[in-house]
C-alpha cells in the first residue's frame, strides 16, 4: 500500500496573519494524524507574505506537542541558509522532544535574492556549491561516522531520518550516492520526475539508514464530496502559483469560480503543465489519479500538497483522500 503524507507551507490567508496560519497548520497536522497519514512536513521559506514556516524547527516543535505519533519533519530545510552544526542541534533537539518521529528533508535551492542573502549574512550561491559536503557533515554530526572534532548536543546519536529533496537530476544523484531516501517536488516542478527517479534507482548505493531505494513523490491534491467543490477550493492554490510565477507573491486568496477561464494562455498552460502531478475531484477520482501516478512513478509514498483558503476544506480533503486510497 502506498503511504500518504502531508506537506504544508503554513499559508497566511488574506485578511489574517501568522498566528492564524500557525493554528490552521496545527489543526491540519492533527487531522492528518487522525486520518492515518504517515508524515507531516513543513517547508522553509523566507520573506514571503503568504508563507509563515520560515522558523521551521520551531513550527515543528509546536506541531510535535499538538500530535502524538505522526512523523514530523522538514520538506525541507534549505541547507545553504544554515550551518550543518546548527541544523544538527535543532533537529537533535526535536528528536529529544519527540523520539523516533523526526524527518529532516534537505534541499539545495537557496531561493533568495540579494536582500535576503544580506539579511541571512550568507553568500547563498557559494554556500550551495558546498551542499554535498554539508549534507555529509550533517549526517556525521548525527552518527559520529566519521568522528567530528565537535559533537552537537543535542544532535549526536539522534535518530533523525534524513531525506534528500529535489526537483532536478542533481538531488537524485546525491541521494543515490549517499544512500538516502529521495523526495521529488513534482507538485511544482514535474519536468524531470521520470528521469530523476530512473537515475536514483539505477545508481543507488545502500546505506545503514536506507538499504534500498525509497521514493516519495509530491502531488497537489484537492478532494471533496462534489467534483465542482474540489475544483473551486483548488483555485486558491492556482492563484498562488500564478502570482508567484508572475513575480507577485502574496497572501493566499479566496477561491474564484471559473478562475482558469479568466487567465491568459501562458498562465493556463503553466497550470495545465502542473496538472500532471495533481489529483482534483471526488474521492473516487482522486484515488484513480493517485493510483495512475503511483503506477507511472513507482513511488513508495505520496505527499499531498495544496493550500485552501478555508482551513477545514484542506483537513476534509486529507481525510477523504486517506479514506479513498485505503
Amino acid at each position: 500500500m502506498t503511504r500518504l503524507s502531508v506537506l504544508d507551507l503554513v499559508p497566511v490567508r488574506e485578511g489574517q496573519g501568522p498566528a492564524e496560519a500557525m493554528q490552521a497548520t496545527t489543526d491540519l497536522a492533527r487531522a492528518a494524524e487522525e486520518a492515518g497519514c504517515h508524515r507531516f512536513w513543513v517547508a522553509e521559506h523566507h520573506a514571503m507574505p503568504g508563507i509563515a514556516g520560515g522558523a521551521t524547527s520551531v513550527v515543528l516543535a509546536h506541531i510535535g506537542n499538538a500530535t502524538n505519533a505522526i512523523r514530523i519533519g522538514s520538506g525541507g530545510i534549505m541547507l545553504p541558509n544554515h550551518t550543518p552544526f546548527q541544523i544538527a542541534e535543532q533537529f537533535g533537539t526535536l528528536d529529544a522532544l519527540f523520539p523516533g518521529r523526526i524527518d529532516l528533508g534537505l534541499g539545495r535551492a537557496p531561493g533568495a535574492g540579494p536582500e535576503l542573502q544580506r539579511a541571512l549574512r550568507k553568500d547563498l550561491r557559494a554556500a550551495s556549491e558546498y551542499f554535498p559536503q554539508d549534507v555529509a557533515e550533517l549526517r556525521a554530526l548525527f552518527t559520529g561516522e566519521p568522528e567530528m572534532p565537535v559533537k552537537a548536543t543535542p544532535g549526536y546519536g539522534a535518530d533523525v531520518e534524513i531525506w534528500m529533496l529535489g526537483s532536478s537530476l542533481f538531488g537524485a544523484q546525491l541521494a543515490a550516492r549517499l544512500g538516502l531516501p529521495y523526495a521529488f517536488a513534482s507538485h511544482f516542478a514535474p519536468d524531470h520526475l521520470d528521469a530523476a527517479l530512473e537515475l536514483y534507482r539505477r545508481d543507488f548505493q545502500p546505506s545503514a539508514q536506507c538499504p534500498e531505494p525509497h521514493v516519495m513523490a509530491a502531488m497537489t491534491i484537492f478532494c471533496a464530496e462534489d467534483e465542482a467543490e474540489a475544483h473551486l477550493i483548488a483555485t486558491s492554490q492556482a492563484q498562488a502559483f500564478v502570482n508567484l510565477r508572475t513575480g507577485n507573491p502574496g497572501k493566499l486568496q479566496p477561491p474564484v469560480e471559473g478562475y482558469r477561464d479568466t487567465l491568459p494562455a501562458p498562465a493556463k498552460a503553466m497550470l495545465a503543465h502542473l496538472d500532471q502531478a495533481s489529483a482534483i475531484g471526488t474521492p473516487s477520482q482522486v484515488a484513480s489519479a493517485i493510483a495512475a501516478f503511483v503506477q507511472r512513478t513507482g513511488a513508495d509514498e505520496i505527499v499531498a500538497s495544496g493550500a485552501t483558503f478555508d482551513p477545514e476544506a484542506r483537513a476534509r480533503s486529507v481525510r477523504l483522500t486517506a479514506e479513498a486510497i485505503g
